[in-house]
């Protein structure tokens, strides 16, 4: 904030504050698919937004879209091209000028959804910062999980919808890239996470795959030592470097698992490497050299 200038004894008109940049609006914004089990106590801790955007994969099979629009949101079917790509597509369809992406899972308490209104208003007046950082308090099988990487857990959710894009090239843990600086907040979204070990592997092994392409369509190629360092290193930084000791059984089972993951992924990109391989040794196709993980 500018400082005010020094009184003298000559009649000097005030300095103007700086014009706002943008309104401060904000539009809660729920990517959903198969969500009937969660999506209405979702959108209920968002009625404090300025608009509530459901946008429904069109795949969805269940009563997502019916329970969204008689708790009062607006629903839109779009389908699914990545996640980035359906946030884009979320920040072109909304109609306010700041955004706050909400899982379904996820839930605003009152503090911090007064938090958001009240900073995004001091920036829209401002104009900085473009966005903030949001921590959440991530509900895993039924406790708060404080170590191995899970708090504070900071997510880039809130945003000037002019002033960011989703990285493309991020098929899963979408990246912003945003125009500006961004501010942190402090007070905690509640993500209730994963419920079962079943579902923590199954989300788990989705991502492995998606990393995997991802990484393989970059020309990465997965080597024998990745099979034993990777894990190792990835149990290592959950377990250790992250404390993930310090929540007992949940913290060791929960960093095993991520290193089996991470196992899976080279396991997975050394199969699409081998496909690949295959598909240009065929005549035709010219061999070009990649970058090794």
């Amino acid at each position: 904030m500018t400082a005010e200038p020094a009184a003298s004894s000559e009649s000097v008109a005030p300095a103007a504050p700086a014009a706002p940049a943008v309104g401060s609006g904000i539009a809660a914004v729920v990517l959903a698919r198969d969500e009937a089990a969660h999506i209405v106590a979702c959108l209920s801790t968002l009625e404090w937004a300025a608009e509530r955007l459901v946008v429904v994969d069109a795949r969805s099979r269940d009563a997502t879209p019916v329970l969204a629009e008689a708790a009062g949101a607006r629903v839109v079917t779009h389908d699914w091209a990545g996640w980035a790509a359906q946030r884009d597509f979320a920040l072109e369809t909304a109609t306010q000028p700041w955004v706050f992406f909400v899982d379904a899972d996820e839930r605003v308490p009152p503090n911090l959804a007064a938090e958001a209104q009240s900073r995004v208003a001091q920036a829209a007046r401002w104009g900085e910062p473009v966005g903030f950082w949001v921590p959440r308090k991530n509900i895993i099988m039924g406790r708060w999980m404080r170590h191995a990487g899970w708090s504070p857990d900071y997510q880039l959710r809130l945003f000037r919808r002019d002033r960011g894009r989703y990285d493309p090239a991020r098929p899963v843990h979408e990246l912003v890239l945003l125009e500006g600086e961004a501010g942190h907040l402090e007070r905690l979204l509640v993500h209730h996470n994963y419920a079962t070990w079943r579902q923590f592997w199954t989300k788990q092994r989705r991502y492995a795959r998606a990393e995997a392409a991802a990484l393989d369509a970059r020309g990465v190629r997965a080597r024998a030592r990745n099979f034993v360092l990777q894990p190792l290193r990835e149990f290592r930084r959950r377990y250790w470097t992250l404390e993930g000791y310090r929540s007992g059984a949940l913290g060791l089972g929960l960093s095993a698992v991520l290193a089996a993951a991470n196992f899976l992924m080279y396991a997975e990109l050394w199969r699409l490497n081998h496909d690949r391989d295959r598909d240009r040794d065929r005549p035709g196709h010219s061999a070009h050299p990649a970058p090794s993980a």
